[in-house]
């Protein structure tokens, strides 16, 4: 839950600052957030979580 809702914050804040820089304008912004929202209640909802999480864990097992 942690790693979703941090994805979720960051994609917002990605939003916004493409937004306000002119790179997105409100129009297509509005269409891809409705996209994410419509994509979530589907059946690829699970496998999507599932390849983000195991994205995450292989990020975390990099070791430096």
């Amino acid at each position: 839950m942690a790693i979703s809702l941090s994805v979720v914050l960051l994609l917002a804040i990605i939003l916004v600052v493409m937004i306000r820089g002119g790179s997105i304008k409100a129009g297509p912004a509005i269409v891809a957030a409705l996209f994410g929202f419509f994509l979530a209640s589907t059946g690829m909802a699970p496998s999507i979580n599932n390849f983000l999480n195991s994205l995450a864990d292989s990020l975390n097992a990099i070791q430096f």
